[in-house]
């Protein structure tokens, strides 16, 4: 059983494209970040709040940044690579990791919003170190060994009406059986 208290002093680390691309995959939604940092918190004392983002120079892509700065959300961004091949690369898990070990001394309990499997090793280090770790995530997307490792799980999938903004228009007809969309169509 997790016991938490007004006094804990927690932070929260947002693999922003890590949810992005579950929610969208899953869902065809975006994610309520606003409402995730308040589950987060649950009423104890937050000290930072921290979203690693993938510059892409999407449209939209700034006002998106301005609405977690005003949840209170502290947005590290970096530029998107882009290789040869056009493959494109956003990782932010190294900085992450590194923020999570540097602020852990001043921490009772550290929230994870990622399922990366990559953050495993992390998890067993702030652990080690009489941390209180968590993970919010998708429960379908989320490592299996990230699940085990971590003292407690959130999953997404069980509060989706409240994790996600409006589905896409894309992501709703995905949901609508292939007879009623021709009907919708006609």
């Amino acid at each position: 059983m997790v016991i938490r208290n007004k006094n804990q002093r927690i932070a929260v680390f947002i693999d922003v494209q890590n949810l992005y691309h579950s929610a969208k995959n899953l869902y065809g939604a975006r994610v309520n970040f606003k409402n995730l940092l308040l589950e987060a918190v649950t009423g104890r004392q937050l000290i930072r709040a921290i979203a690693y983002v993938a510059k892409a120079d999407e449209p939209g892509e700034a006002s998106f940044f301005d609405a977690l700065e005003k949840a209170g959300i502290e947005v590290r961004v970096k530029d998107l690579q882009v290789y040869p091949d056009g493959t494109k690369k956003g990782d932010w898990d190294v900085g992450l990791a590194i923020d999570a070990v540097r602020l852990s001394s001043g921490l009772d309990a550290i929230v994870l919003i990622s399922g990366d499997g990559d953050f495993v090793p992390l998890v067993e280090y702030l652990k080690a170190l009489g941390k209180h770790v968590e993970v919010i995530a998708f429960g379908r997307t989320t490592s299996f060994y990230l699940k085990e490792e971590v003292d407690e799980f959130l999953d997404i999938d069980s509060k989706s009406d409240y994790f996600l903004l409006s589905p896409s228009k894309e992501g709703f007809y995905k949901k609508i059986p292939k007879i009623i969309k021709t009907k919708l169509k006609k």
